[in-house]
């Protein structure tokens, strides 16, 4: 089974076997996309609503990473249906992809190369410079904003 994210509606990709998505991703939809999303919904693809601790455990590896405050709501609940449903995420978004490894999900891109290797992101402040490995948001000494900073 394949769970597919915005990007499958939006590029007109076709997929044997299988599908499902979530409601949330009907809501990052616009003009054919929609169409497509509900064409493909009419024909048999399952939309699944995944459960609080599927979600919760989805933030979990997603701050581990560092991909939380990057990652909507829609990309969330993906996640935690492909964990649900023992399924195969498609999606280009390297942070989907990035936390979807922390999970144990396999991925599959659809335009893009996927990712290459997992990144647990650092964050950095932006005024004084310090180095955090959890977002604080902002800086707990200078209050300037905290940005994720590539870890290599």
């Amino acid at each position: 089974m394949r769970v597919l994210d915005a990007s499958a509606f939006i590029r007109d990709r076709s997929y044997d076997g299988p599908l499902a998505t979530v409601p949330a991703v009907r809501e990052e939809l616009a003009d054919d996309a929609v169409y497509r999303y509900e064409a493909m919904e009419g024909a048999g693809m399952r939309v699944h609503v995944p459960d609080t601790d599927s979600v919760a455990r989805v933030r979990a590896v997603a701050r581990e990473t560092g991909d939380d405050g990057v990652l909507s709501r829609a990309d969330r609940r993906l996640l935690a249906a492909a964990i649900e449903l023992d399924a195969t995420l498609v999606s280009d978004d390297y942070a989907v992809q990035n936390v979807a490894d922390g999970l144990g999900v396999e991925t599959e891109t659809i335009e893009r190369d996927g990712i290459t290797e997992r990144r647990d992101w650092a964050f950095q402040c932006a005024g004084c410079g310090r180095e955090f490995d959890d977002d604080p948001g902002r800086c707990p000494v200078c209050g300037a904003e905290a940005t994720r900073k590539n870890p290599s």
